[in-house]
């Protein structure tokens, strides 16, 4: 559904790759290019039937000019409805260049085929109530809908829904935008197209792209793989996942540590601890690559001083679940005194009682979170953002909505810590395990417990090496 490894730039960097390109390269010659795109795909999916093509008073309906023009000299019946007079220069052009008739919005009817070309890119406030309309019924009168960069009514960096229409397809030039990743963009972009238009795009934010996994070496063994460490305490199966995600996910050597662990699976190793004490000289072990401590940890006097057993370490931390919630706004105070690098996986609820409900995109809070933090946060959800302290930024799509259910985080949880134990940069290791946990989720199928997608994880590791 999305291109992966793609840039994603704002709507500002996107207007400032476009200035700076056009610098050197005429306007018009781009849009000629968007436009051909445009028509491109138009013409691929409409096999033949009659299309509408709306556009707006901006340079997104001087694309959509461009694309009907072509459409027409292809052959296909095209008609094209208008918002208002073209309001810049170059639109301008396009509006002159396309020698069919243009008829008012108000006037259009549905067609088979719809592209819409009304706003893209820029949104800031709702569509009026008679364009929403009349756009909400060309949409759903098509048979197949094409939005130029986003459908009209979707906010560029935030995915917000300003009254846009749910589309088939909805084509990005030159880059993707948030909104294609973010909030209402999931449901309303349809199937995300990116097309080259020869504007050069950089940015430290990516879609999510499949990983590549190292396999062990030859003269490898289970502590050169790298050591994970899980702490057991109210909850037991919840530690039990995320060890059992750890273990099948390339970690050497995994070890449970809780009052009386527990585990189905015979090679996690077991050790018992009484108190917080106990634990700090658990964890006094050089070997131990990683600390996954929060799923079931609980949230009573024991599970605190277990988690400051944990922060007193000088080992790299996954920090999930109850972890998270006992930490809550403090969570940034601690964790800048640690040397030992750190990974947050917060859902929406989590991440707003550590960081709170300060306005902005997704990507703005959790780039804003992993600075306070001074750790790499994985903030989950249907938009998992990955971003760290340097200001990179990875986001997943459309991972499986039956990850919907009790334990899957903790086995992302697991899964992190695996990649870190094998060495794997701090990033890396976010993105390979977001990747690996979507990855299971589409291999179990529908309707799966938690527990499944363990055997599913050696499957997905597969697909990376």
């Amino acid at each position: 559904m999305i291109p992966p490894g793609a840039p994603i730039l704002t709507a500002e960097a996107m207007r400032a790759a476009e200035d700076a390109h056009f610098r050197g390269v005429p306007q018009l010659d781009v849009m000629e290019r968007a436009g051909a795109a445009i028509a491109r795909e138009a013409a691929r999916f409409a096999t033949g039937r009659d299309m509408l093509v709306l556009a707006g008073p901006g340079n997104n309906g001087g694309d959509a000019f461009v694309a009907a023009r072509l459409l027409k000299a292809a052959g296909h019946d095209v008609t094209v409805a208008a918002m208002g007079e073209p309001q810049t220069p170059a639109a301008r052009t396009m509006f002159e260049r396309w020698e069919g008739a243009t008829s008012s919005l108000y006037e259009a009817r549905p067609r088979p085929i719809l592209i819409d070309g009304l706003f893209g890119t820029g949104m800031s406030r709702a569509l009026d109530r008679g364009p929403r309309a009349l756009l909400a019924d060309l949409a759903k009168g098509a048979e197949f809908s094409l939005a130029i960069d986003l459908p009209s009514g979707l906010e560029t960096d935030s995915g917000a829904d300003y009254g846009a229409p749910r589309v088939s397809a909805t084509i990005a030039l030159a880059a993707l935008k948030p909104a294609h990743l973010l909030g209402a963009g999931l449901e309303k972009c349809g199937h995300v197209l990116l097309a080259d238009i020869g504007i050069p795009v950089e940015s430290a934010w990516h879609s999510l792209a499949r990983p590549r996994i190292e396999a062990p070496g030859a003269f490898d063994h289970k502590y050169s793989r790298g050591m994970v460490a899980v702490i057991e305490n109210a909850m037991p199966g919840a530690a039990r996942l995320a060890a059992g995600a750890a273990a099948s996910a390339g970690a050497g050597y995994v070890m449970l540590i809780g009052t009386d662990p527990a585990s189905r699976v015979d090679a996690i190793v077991r050790k018992s601890v009484a108190a917080a004490e106990d634990l700090a000289d658990a964890l006094a072990d050089p070997r131990i690559g990683v600390v996954v401590v929060g799923p079931g940890l609980g949230r009573d006097r024991r599970a605190e001083g277990l988690l400051k057993a944990v922060l007193a370490t000088s080992h790299p931390l996954v920090l999930d679940g109850d972890a998270l919630s006992l930490l809550g706004r403090n969570a940034a105070r601690w964790l800048q005194a640690r040397t030992a690098p750190s990974w947050l996986t917060p859902h929406g609820g989590e991440f707003d009682r550590l960081f709170g409900e300060a306005g902005g995109s997704k990507i703005d809070r959790t780039l804003a979170a992993a600075a306070e933090a001074q750790a790499t946060i994985v903030h989950k959800g249907a938009d998992t953002v990955i971003a760290d302290p340097r200001g990179a930024v990875r986001v997943a799509a459309h991972a499986s909505p039956w990850l919907s259910t009790a334990g899957t985080g903790d086995l992302l949880a697991g899964l992190l810590a695996a990649r870190v134990a094998c060495g794997d940069d701090a990033l890396v290791a976010a993105e390979t395990a977001v990747w690996l946990h979507a990855a299971a989720a589409r291999r179990a199928g529908p309707a799966f417990v938690a527990d499944a997608l363990i055997g599913q994880i050696p499957q997905a590791v597969s697909e990376c090496l």
